[in-house]
């Protein structure tokens, strides 16, 4: 579905992202991991045109959308893209059902009439009952705040989502439930998911692909299977979380 061809991005004179290649297969988790800087979410910013890519491709079902002028036909493409923010982003002013209906008044047609019934079946993919729909973000847990902005993407139908550290600030048993739906929404709607996140235990538990992003560059690309076996000792580093090996040597270095 999409294809990432020697994508570069500089910020003046600082490159965040060097000639990275990645493929993310249709209907499949592709997990990019990676330490703090090291432009995982640069990286899926420009995949939706957020950020303009410096150099390379961006390929979308066989379409170039690196050079892409018009926003029009930007706008177009960005429909099948959904965006859960790190922090969720939700609306303080709106209640959970406002805020789970959003994004229907500008990116669709769907008539305000269908709006409870849409509030309702988003909510209950997410594990939420609609009595929620009534209640203002600030009397929601993190977690549940986390899920009502998952709700939101799902109310225009993407057929991609892009999670961005979707497990930050969520305890254990919070992150695994996220996890969880992230897997529940792959089955249930087919959905391709692109996940940025530095949590191996959810990398390991959701990932069908795994891509490691250091220092702008794609380390390695493969599966679970192939991560836990790796010899590369960046790699072998971040998966055991230890403080000893190459990245520590080079940030005391730096």
């Amino acid at each position: 579905m999409i294809e990432i061809i020697n994508l570069q991005k500089d910020f003046g004179e600082k490159k965040v992202l060097k000639k990275v290649n990645l493929k993310i297969e249709e209907g499949k988790v592709t997990c990019i991991l990676g330490g703090s800087g090291s432009g995982k979410s640069t990286l899926i910013k420009c995949l939706i045109r957020l950020e303009d890519p410096t150099d390379g491709k961006i390929i979308v079902n066989g379409k170039d959308i690196s050079r892409l002028k018009s926003e029009i036909k930007m706008a177009a493409i960005r429909r099948h893209f959904g965006y859960l923010f790190q922090e969720g982003a939700l609306f303080d002013s709106m209640t959970v059902g406002e805020n789970v209906t959003f994004g229907l008044k500008y990116l669709t047609n769907v008539p305000e009439s269908d709006y409870p019934k849409i509030i309702k079946e988003k909510l209950a993919l997410v594990g939420l009952t609609e009595d929620v729909a009534k209640l203002n973000p600030s009397e929601l847990s993190g977690g549940m705040k986390k899920r009502v902005s998952l709700a939101r993407v799902l109310a225009v139908n993407p057929k991609v989502i892009l999670y961005d550290e979707p497990t930050t600030g969520l305890d254990p048993i919070m992150s695994d439930i996220i996890s969880d739906l992230i897997l529940d929404l792959k089955a249930k709607l087919g959905v391709t998911s692109v996940v940025i996140t530095h949590d191996m235990h959810s990398a390991f538990k959701i990932a069908d692909y795994i891509a490691f992003l250091y220092e702008g560059q794609i380390l390695l690309y493969g599966t679970p299977e192939e991560f836990r076996k790796t010899d590369n000792p960046y790699v072998k580093q971040f998966v055991a979380g230890s403080s000893h090996g190459p990245i520590q040597m080079k940030l005391m270095k730096d």
